[in-house]
C-alpha cells in the first residue's frame, strides 16, 4: 500500500506536469509568434524548419513603425495610427465605465429599491446577446447620429459591452465589504457618499484594479465592432489594422506576427504592472475571517 506521503508527492507531481502543460498550450503559440516576428522569410520557408531563426532581426519591427516594408507598405504606415485609436477607445471606454458602473455597482451592492434583483438579471441579459444580433440595430444607430468611421462610434458601442460586465463583477466586491465600516464612517460625520470614497473604493481597489483589466483587454481587443463601423485610418483600431497585413495588401506573416507582438504589450504591461492587486483581487472572498 502506498505511503501517505509517496501519494501526497505523486498527486503534487501530477498536479504541476497539468500546469506545465496548460502553461505550454496557452504559451506555445504565443512563443511562435514571437519567433516569426524576428525571422525572415528564409527561415520560415527552411525545410527542416528550425524552431529558432539563424539570424534573428529586430528589423521588422523597426520596419512597422517606418513603413518600409514590401507588400504591405501602406498598412505598415497605418500601425501607429491604429495603435493610437486603440488606445483612445480603450482608455475611454475604460475610465467611463468605471466612472459609472463603480457607482452603479455599489448602489446595487447597498441600496434595497423595488426591482434590484430584475434590474441585476437584465443587465447580465445583456450579455448573452449575441453580437451579431445587434450589429444592424447599432449600425443604423450610429448612421443616424452620423458616427460612422468615428472613434466614438466604437467607444459608445463598447460601453454596452463592457459597462454590464464592470457593474456585475464590482457588485460582488462591494457586496463582501462589511457594512459596519460605513456605519462607522457615518458616525464620524461622513456621508454616504464620502464613506464610499474615502472608506469603501480604497478596501476594494484589488477589485478594481482586476476590472480595470478586464475592461481594457475586452476594449483593446474588440474586433466585430471595429470591422464593421470604420473603414477610414481615421477611426480604424489595431486588431483592425493588423488584418490587413494579410488581406488587403498580401501576405505577410512576419510583418502580421510583429503587429501581434506590439498590440500585446500594452494588456501585458498593464497586468504586469498591477499583478499583485490582480492576485488579492481574483483570492478576496475566498477565506472569510
Amino acid at each position: 500500500m502506498m505511503k501517505p506521503k509517496t501519494k501526497k508527492k505523486l498527486n503534487r507531481a501530477a498536479l504541476y506536469l497539468c500546469a506545465a502543460l496548460i502553461l505550454l498550450f496557452i504559451l506555445l503559440p504565443y512563443f511562435w509568434m514571437i519567433i516569426t516576428s524576428i525571422s525572415n522569410k528564409g527561415d520560415l520557408t527552411q525545410n527542416p524548419m528550425r524552431w529558432f531563426p539563424e539570424h534573428p532581426t529586430f528589423a521588422n519591427y523597426m520596419n512597422i513603425f517606418q513603413g518600409k516594408t514590401n507588400m504591405t507598405s501602406s498598412a505598415a504606415a497605418e500601425f501607429l495610427e491604429g495603435m493610437r485609436n486603440s488606445a483612445i477607445v480603450a482608455v475611454s471606454t475604460t475610465l467611463i465605465t468605471l466612472l459609472i458602473g463603480t457607482p452603479a455597482s455599489y448602489a446595487f451592492a447597498r441600496l434595497k429599491f423595488r426591482g434590484r434583483k430584475q434590474s441585476l438579471l437584465m443587465i447580465l441579459l445583456t450579455q448573452m446577446v449575441p453580437t451579431i444580433a445587434l450589429i444592424i440595430p447599432l449600425y443604423i444607430i450610429m448612421l443616424k447620429l452620423n458616427l460612422m468611421n468615428h472613434v466614438l462610434s466604437l467607444i459608445f458601442v463598447y460601453l454596452s459591452l463592457v459597462l454590464p460586465f464592470v457593474i456585475w463583477i464590482m457588485e460582488g466586491y462591494f457586496a463582501g465589504i462589511p457594512s459596519e465600516l460605513e456605519d462607522a464612517a457615518k458616525i464620524d460625520g461622513c456621508s454616504r457618499w464620502g464613506a464610499f470614497i474615502h472608506v469603501i473604493l480604497p478596501i476594494a481597489s484589488s477589485g478594481l484594479a482586476v476590472t480595470i483589466i478586464f475592461a481594457f483587454i475586452i476594449s483593446w481587443n474588440e474586433f466585430f465592432y471595429a470591422l464593421n463601423f470604420t473603414t477610414t485610418m481615421a477611426s480604424k483600431t489595431l486588431p483592425v489594422v493588423i488584418t490587413e497585413f494579410s488581406n488587403k495588401h498580401g501576405q505577410d506573416y512576419i510583418l502580421t506576427c510583429t503587429g501581434g507582438v506590439l498590440a500585446s504589450l500594452p494588456p501585458v504591461l498593464l497586468a504586469l504592472c498591477t499583478q499583485k492587486l490582480i492576485i488579492s483581487g481574483l483570492t478576496s472572498g475566498a477565506v472569510k475571517g
